[in-house]
This record gives C-alpha cells, sequence and structure tokens, in this order.
C-alpha cells in the first residue's frame, strides 16, 4: 500500500467531533464509516468518537460479517440494520450468521441515533459509500498492524490460522482495489506516531 506523505498533527477527540459535525447535513442518523486495515485501531477509535458526537452508537461490521462474509455485510446494513435505525426505534437485530450458527445475543442499537458510526475492513466499500456521510480511514504502520494481528491470532485465539490468511486475502484486494484513503473524509493514524494523549487523535491535514 502506497500512502500520501500525511502531515500530522495532534488534535482533541472533540475536535475531530466537531469537524464531523460541519461534514453532515441535517439527515437522522448520519452514518461515519471508520474503516482501516484489521488491527488499525478502528475499535479504539469509533466509540471515542461516537462518545464526542451526540446521540450516536457505533455498529461494528465484524458482527454483521460473523459467518457471513468478510464485505458481504454490505445488503445487510442497506436492506435491514439502516431502514430499522431510521425509523428512530431501537433495533435488535440478529445477522443471517447468528441464527444459522445458533450464537446467542443480537445487534442492540438505541433509538432516535443522530450519529450511527460503522466500524470495520470495508465500513467505507464502494458497495455502501451512497449511504455514507463522512468517512474516516485509520493508517497504521503495517508492523503494528501485524504484532497486533499476532496477539489477536496466535495468543488469544480469535480465528485460526488460515482462517485469518483467508481473511487478509480478501482484505489486501480491498485495500489495493479501492485505496479507501482517497476517498475519506478524514485520516487518522491508529498507531504512536506522535505523542498524545487518550482525549486525543493523530489527524492528518
Amino acid at each position: 500500500m502506497i500512502a500520501p506523505p500525511w502531515r500530522w498533527s495532534v488534535v482533541g477527540i472533540d475536535a475531530l467531533a466537531a469537524q464531523v459535525l460541519g461534514a453532515v447535513g441535517p439527515q437522522a442518523p448520519a452514518v461515519v464509516a471508520v474503516d482501516g486495515h484489521s488491527s488499525s485501531g478502528k475499535s479504539t477509535l469509533a466509540p471515542r468518537l461516537a462518545g464526542a458526537l451526540p446521540a450516536a452508537a457505533v455498529l461494528h461490521t465484524d458482527d454483521l460479517a460473523w459467518n457471513h462474509g468478510v464485505f458481504a455485510w454490505d445488503v445487510l446494513l442497506r436492506n435491514e440494520v439502516l431502514p430499522e435505525v431510521r425509523t428512530g426505534r431501537p433495533v435488535s437485530y440478529r445477522p443471517p450468521g447468528w441464527v444459522r450458527h445458533g450464537r446467542k445475543g443480537s445487534v442492540e442499537l438505541p433509538g432516535s441515533l443522530r450519529f450511527l458510526v460503522v466500524e470495520g475492513v470495508g465500513a467505507s466499500q464502494p458497495s455502501v459509500a451512497d449511504l455514507v456521510d463522512v468517512a474516516v480511514w485509520v493508517e497504521t504502520d503495517e508492523p503494528t498492524r501485524l504484532a497486533r494481528d499476532v496477539v489477536r491470532v496466535v495468543e488469544n485465539g480469535e480465528m485460526s490460522p488460515d482462517d485469518y490468511a483467508s481473511w487478509m486475502a480478501e482484505e489486501n484486494a480491498y485495500v489495493t482495489a479501492t485505496r479507501p484513503w482517497e476517498q475519506a473524509t478524514f485520516v487518522v493514524h491508529g498507531g504512536r506516531l506522535l505523542d498524545h494523549a487518550d482525549d486525543q487523535v493523530v489527524l492528518a491535514g
């Protein structure tokens, strides 16, 4: 992956949220996609950003994709989840893979959302680009990402090595083909490129 030579600066998470607010219209919920490679820091950024936005909740694409397909969750978001969210009522959704494989529980989203933060690999993929109001790309150097993946795959056993290799093949093909950072509204660094506090992010300018 060849990314631009971004110039980075440290800003408060509230400042980033204010920029997101300024980038969307009055529609509710506004969809904020937090995209990036596996282990780039998306699932860390997403709840922090949602916490700084009014009436916001996080939807993890991993939940929609569970036993369904790395990127095939797009249809579920478009046809099943978003229509329910837009009614303004709370959502309790069981993705097809959960039903087929007997996974307990459901995806829970509160009602009256102003922002839905959709977090995951491919959150801004072309098939859902028309649904996304703001796209955030989380950029993290490959050695950092791979070191985090070792913890997730080898130490924590979140997936088998074969499943991981299959997932990464699809992920890398997606990133290579679409270069999502080029369409992103904001680019945030997911590593420790610059020292910053927990209530700050490293933002590309």
